[in-house]
């Protein structure tokens, strides 16, 4: 069935994947829309997607939007474990330093992005580091290593040798957030799994998950560094 003529266009990015074997589409944490073509794909069959899964992708645009509403913050302030820290900019200055509530960090807008991240990755493993610790002797199992990353969708993992990731993002969530991704992933230490019996082992630890749970599920897309 054709478009009607009063309805405009969705604007979309087209990009290439080449382990797809399907066309798909997506709508990014900034209610951008792509379109995923497998190698041999035409470039047509994006827009016939598009078509065919418009009222899908207007109600996560509209998901989008809405989460990134909820979410923003003035410039000039970075979320930080459910609170703020305000940036002060420093002429000359390279690396960031904390000073109470403030951010010290470098004026230059390009050598701020990178020195804030590696705060935040010097930050999250400040934080969790100790959690793990705590969660070891409960568990009777411990991590061997741990890693922070900057994962697009993944908040942490945990292998079956006891090496743990977390994503530093985290830091942008409340502090309850954290606790229960670090949590969820200790208990990857005893079942490597989603069983009745990991969610039973978190439970037991930590009885009132589902509540950050539902929190990064709704909002963990939108976790970004938006008032620097």
């Amino acid at each position: 069935m054709a478009e009607p003529l009063t309805r405009d266009p969705i604007a979309y990015q087209v990009r290439r994947a080449p382990r797809a074997k399907r066309v798909r589409v997506a709508v990014e944490a900034d209610g951008s829309v792509v379109v995923l073509l497998p190698p041999r794909a035409a470039e047509r069959e994006a827009g016939a997607a598009v078509r065919e899964l418009r009222p899908w992708i207007e109600r996560r645009v509209r998901e989008a939007t809405a989460r990134a509403r909820r979410m923003a913050r003035p410039p000039g302030v970075v979320p930080f474990l459910g609170g703020e820290l305000r940036l002060v900019d420093e002429a000359g200055r390279t690396r960031v330093h904390r000073r109470g509530d403030a951010l010290l960090v470098p004026a230059d807008a390009a050598l701020q992005a990178e020195a804030l991240e590696r705060w935040y990755r010097r930050a999250a493993r400040a934080e969790i580091a100790p959690r793990l610790d705590a969660a070891g002797p409960a568990l009777g199992r411990s991590c061997t290593r741990l890693t922070i990353r900057n994962q697009r969708t993944r908040w942490g993992s945990c292998s079956a040798a006891g090496a743990m990731s977390f994503n530093w993002r985290l830091l942008l969530a409340p502090e309850e957030v954290l606790d229960y991704v670090v949590w969820h992933e200790a208990c990857h230490l005893i079942h490597l799994d989603h069983s009745p019996r990991f969610w039973g082992l978190l439970a037991e630890h930590r009885p009132e998950y589902r509540g950050p749970q539902r929190w990064l599920r709704m909002n963990g897309a939108a976790l970004a560094l938006s008032g620097s």
